[in-house]
């Protein structure tokens, strides 16, 4: 039986939607950590994140993080706020199942397309090309802590 999904708070989907950066945690076919930061659109049940025009080390097909959705597609993706007050601070945790959107999802695509590059500014001067790589992250157990 798949896990029950929990219900956020508004005080956490506000975090989400508003959010710049998270982490995205995979694992490869030896079950070996990796870990990149990404840039990301929710929308309310979904997140989504493409493979942009950063320079890489790699094509962007041949990344490590589309590589390990692959062979695993469980994910762990982690948004955080750091201060030197510690009374400030707080994380949101997120395991989840991460997909490949095909181009054939042309609809699906495009959204995800309009969605980022409505978040941010580089995204809309050409750092997103239209036929990107999308990862869509549907989550699961959902952990938050701090201020919120």
């Amino acid at each position: 039986m798949p896990p029950k999904r929990q219900k956020l708070t508004r005080a956490v989907q506000k975090i989400l939607k508003e959010a710049r950066v998270a982490r995205l945690a995979t694992l490869d076919a030896k079950s070996r950590p990796h870990i990149v930061p990404i840039c990301f659109a929710y929308d309310g049940k979904c997140f989504y994140t493409a493979i942009d025009q950063k320079p890489k080390r790699v094509p962007g097909e041949r990344l490590a993080r589309l590589r390990n959705i692959r062979a695993v597609p469980r994910v762990a993706l982690l948004i955080d706020e750091y201060d030197e007050d510690w009374t400030q601070l707080w994380y949101i945790l997120l395991r989840g199942k991460a997909k490949l959107i095909p181009k054939s999802a042309h609809e699906e695509h495009a959204w995800a397309i309009r969605k980022l590059r409505a978040k941010y500014p580089q995204y809309k001067r050409g750092m997103l090309a239209d036929d990107a790589l999308i990862i869509r992250i549907t989550p699961e157990p959902t952990t938050s802590w701090g201020k919120i």
